[in-house]
Formats: structure tokens, C-alpha cells, sequence
């Protein structure tokens, strides 16, 4: 194109539709390339996802939680004297609520009446210990919780669960060493855990109000969830009731995200630690450790759910709990956005679930079970619950976050768009680049030349040249000069040509 728009022979117009066509494919080439600059500078990402077998998987984390804090009936004077105010069954000047009497049994009521009478009673000396015995002694026990429990077939026992503690108090967590956690050779039913629940409903705390922490339900919170990461029960937990026996087929998911400027994951750093005990980051962990911070700037203690050791970390006392402490960690939990920021990790492990129920126990074995675990039937149907978790298959699903244009694609797509608009490539860049070179040069040249002072030239019919004007003159300029028909057309190549430029002799034709 450039050839057409700068050749004098060319005629006017055909130069002008050369110069607009040219500069039509420069402006569209010049848009294309702006466009796909602005899409890499956007750094856009695309997910992909694949379904990858493995010989064996790493078995989940299981997290069991009775949603009653405290067994009702193995309160103490002592207890009662501490918390009753925290658990509703007192107030302040550690009276009963006549409220809550009213809600009780006869013989409940009795009881209790007799466990408030504090004559001749010495209060316990207040420690920052004391709610932390409290839900070791008071939360429901898994030797008393657990009736059946085999993994693949094997029995397991109480020694296999972890206490761990959460809002709930205190829990259990099932397979949650991450150094020697088990594997699953197998998917199906019967390749998992297994196990059956007594919930011990009879125990539950009376309620007779509501608050932030009232629970109506009855069964028990399970959360499934990697080694590498804490329980968030209250709110990643899902709920299974007795009278049913539940199956939860999982599938593990391994996400991965992109870090800045792709994304907005958080990458694990070597020797961190967030929380004690884990080595990774994870939003649970972030979430535990801002709620933390908040009780503590606030009430300058941790509540006993709360991960920490050292000064000014103290576990809160009952009193704290009401006055400070559960306040606090409800508004922190409300302002959570604002609060802290809890950005997702760049590897995370999670687990779909699929889950379904049939009820327990069925006519023909109602009697059955209530003779081989000395419980009536009642009983059985209102706190028994089967909990049978496992992979549907020794599956994965690999979900990945990838770059979907970088910088290779962006140079593809502008070698694409010069090919296409203006048929040029790298090398007729270079050759442009070396054709402007070689004007300017020559520009310069001759200006360089006519600022010396011309050469005297001796007089005379013939012209002589000097050797310098030898050297600059090219053969085409000064065989130009020679009139056409001033050599023999024998001994001219083009002597048989009919047509001559104006402009140019017969040998100059040969010559150039």
C-alpha cells in the first residue's frame, strides 16, 4: 500500500483511495490492538473443572455437637451458683426464676429448689478457670453419647473422637489428626463411618425465654470438613434428628484460585500460623481469630470456644459472659463484612454432600433395641439417631481458577490483526523501520553537503568530475544526465523498446 500511495506515476485518485484504504486498516488495527490491551490489563480468569480418580482418599474431619451446652441434671451447688444467672435459671441475687420453675416437673422442680438453698454454703472463689470446668464436666460426654461406632467395618470407640470446643461448648471431632489422618479405599455404604447417637434429650436445660443462644432443637450439628482448617460449626453445620437414621454421600472438591492480580485468594505462609495447631490458612480460622480480637479489645478475656494463650487472654468468668462478652461476639458476628476481612484461601478443601433419611427404629425392631440397650421404646424413638457418612466414589473434582489471557495471546492476536489489515508481520516492521532510517541519513547527507562550499570547476567544453562527486553520485544519477540517443543502440539491451519515459534514457533503463 505504501508503494501505491507515495509513487509519483500513480495518478491522484489512485493515490488518495491507497491513502484512505491504508489508513482505514491502521485505525481498525490500532482499535483491535487497544481492545486486547485492555482485556490483558482486566486480567480475566476462567474456571475449569475435571473429575480425577485416586486409589484412595484422605477421610474428612467429623464434627458431632449436641446443641445443649450443659447436661441439666449434673449441675452442682456450686454450678448453680456460678452460671445459673448465664444459663437462665437464675438472676442476679442467685434466685431461682419462678418462670422457669413453672416449666419443671414436680420432682425437677424439688430438686432444684434443694440445689438453691445456699445456707450454710461458701461460694467458690472466682477463676478464670471456671468456665472452662464447666463445659469439660457439664457438656454432654461421648462415652455417654456414643452407642455404636465402626469405620470400613472396624469397630471404634469414644478414644477415636477429639474434644474440641465451639459455641456450642463442648464437641467432638472424629479423624481430626492432620498428621496421620485415615483413608478410604473404597465408596459405598459401609466404607465409612458408622455410627449411632444417644442424644440424652432428658438432659437438656428447661427453657422458658428466648435469647441469642436458645436452642429449640433436638439431635445433633455435624460438620464435615479438612483436617486443615477449624470447626465453624454454628454456621457450616448441618443438623441430623433422631428417629432417623441419615446418609451423607460426600465428594471431595480441591478448589484452586488465582492470588493478585487474578484474583483475591490467600495464599498460606511457611511458618504461619493463625491459629495454634493450624498450620494453613482458612476463612474459619480467620473468622475465629477476628471474633477473638473482638472480645478481647472489648472485655480484655477470650470466651472458652476462643484459640489463644498468653497475657491479657484469660478465659472470661460467668459474669463477663453476660455482661460482655456474648454481646460483643454477637455484634462482631453481625458485622463480620466490616469487621474483618477474611479473604478465600488459595487451596481449599471442601465436601459436597448429598443427604437422606429413613426412620428408625421400624416396628419389628423397636423392642429389640429398647431390650439390648436397657431403654424403652419411647426413648429409643426420641433419642436415637445412625449417622452413616461416606464417599459416593474414590473420586475428586478438581475445580481450578486459570489465567484466560496473557501475554503470549495478546502478541498472537495483534500478529493476527496486522496480518489481516495491514498484511505486515515483524520483519516488514523492521524493513519500514530500516526504510526510515535510510531517508533520514540520506536527508541529513545532503544537507551536509550543500553547507560546504562548491569546488571550482576548470573551464571548458567537457565537464570533469571530481573523485569525491564520483563517490556520492550514484551510476543512475550520472548516466541520467546523458541524452537519450547519445550511445550506439547496438550495443543497448533496450534499443528494441518503442516506448521511453520522458524522464529517462535507454541506458539508464539498462543501468538502474
Amino acid at each position: 500500500g505504501l508503494h501505491y500511495m507515495c509513487t509519483r506515476p500513480q495518478s491522484r485518485l489512485r493515490r488518495l483511495l491507497w491513502s484512505l484504504a491504508f489508513l482505514a486498516s491502521a485505525g481498525l488495527l490500532a482499535t483491535g490492538t487497544a481492545d486486547r490491551l485492555h482485556h490483558l490489563l482486566s486480567r480475566p480468569v476462567h474456571t475449569r473443572a475435571r473429575l480425577a480418580w485416586a486409589p484412595q482418599l484422605r477421610f474428612p474431619a467429623v464434627t458431632l455437637c449436641n446443641p445443649n451446652r450443659a447436661r441439666f441434671l449434673h449441675l452442682t451447688k456450686p454450678d448453680l451458683y456460678s452460671v445459673g444467672e448465664w444459663l437462665g435459671l437464675a438472676r442476679e441475687n442467685h434466685s431461682l426464676v419462678p418462670e422457669m420453675l413453672a416449666v419443671l416437673g414436680e420432682d425437677q422442680r424439688a430438686w432444684l429448689t434443694r440445689l438453691a438453698n445456699y445456707s450454710r454454703f461458701l461460694p467458690p472463689r472466682r477463676s478464670e478457670r471456671t468456665m472452662q470446668s464447666f463445659f469439660h464436666r457439664l457438656g454432654h460426654q461421648i462415652e455417654d453419647m456414643l452407642v455404636e461406632c465402626r469405620f470400613q467395618g472396624e469397630r471404634c470407640g469414644p478414644q477415636h473422637f477429639t474434644p474440641v470446643y465451639t459455641r456450642y461448648g463442648k464437641c467432638y471431632t472424629f479423624n481430626g489428626d492432620r498428621r496421620n489422618p485415615r483413608v478410604t479405599r473404597q465408596g459405598g455404604m459401609g466404607n465409612g463411618l458408622e455410627i449411632m447417637l444417644d442424644i440424652q434429650q432428658e438432659e437438656y436445660l428447661p427453657i422458658w425465654r428466648e435469647t441469642n443462644e436458645t436452642s429449640f432443637e433436638a439431635g445433633i450439628r455435624v460438620q464435615i470438613h479438612s483436617q486443615d482448617e477449624p470447626p465453624y460449626i454454628h454456621q457450616l453445620g448441618f443438623g441430623v434428628s433422631p428417629g432417623f437414621q441419615t446418609f451423607v454421600s460426600c465428594q471431595e472438591q480441591r478448589l484452586t484460585y488465582l492470588p493478585q492480580p487474578w484474583g483475591n485468594c490467600r495464599a498460606s505462609m511457611q511458618g504461619e500460623q493463625l491459629l495454634p495447631g493450624y498450620d494453613t490458612y482458612s476463612i474459619a480460622a480467620c473468622r475465629l481469630q477476628c471474633e477473638k480480637e473482638a472480645v478481647v479489645q472489648s472485655c480484655h478475656c477470650r470466651m472458652v470456644h476462643m484459640p489463644g494463650e498468653g497475657r491479657n487472654e484469660s478465659i472470661c468468668s460467668p459474669n463477663v459472659y453476660i455482661e460482655c462478652a456474648d454481646h460483643t461476639l454477637d455484634a462482631a458476628v453481625e458485622d463480620s463484612q466490616e469487621r474483618c476481612s477474611c479473604p478465600t484461601p488459595c487451596n481449599l478443601t471442601r465436601y459436597g454432600k448429598e443427604i437422606s433419611m429413613v426412620r428408625i427404629p421400624n416396628k419389628g425392631s423397636a423392642r429389640y433395641l429398647a431390650r439390648k440397650y436397657n431403654k424403652n421404646e419411647t426413648y429409643i424413638r426420641e433419642n436415637f439417631l445412625v449417622l452413616d457418612i461416606f464417599f459416593e466414589a474414590l473420586n475428586y473434582e478438581a475445580i481450578e481458577q486459570k489465567k484466560a489471557y496473557d501475554l503470549a495471546g495478546l502478541l498472537g492476536d495483534i500478529g493476527g490483526q496486522m496480518g489481516l489489515f495491514i498484511g505486515a508481520s515483524i520483519l516488514t516492521i523492521l524493513e519500514i523501520l530500516d526504510y526510515i532510517y535510510e531517508v533520514i541519513r540520506d536527508k541529513v547527507s545532503r544537507v551536509l553537503r550543500r553547507s560546504k562550499p562548491p569546488l571550482k570547476k576548470p573551464s571548458g567544453s567537457i565537464a570533469t568530475l571530481g573523485l569525491e562527486e564520483m563517490k556520492d553520485q550514484s551510476p543512475c544519477e550520472t548516466l541520467g544526465r546523458h541524452v537519450e540517443g547519445a550511445y550506439n543502440t547496438s550495443i543497448l539491451p533496450n534499443h528494441h523498446h518503442r516506448h521511453h519515459y520522458p524522464h529517462q534514457g535507454v541506458f539508464e533503463d539498462f543501468a538502474c
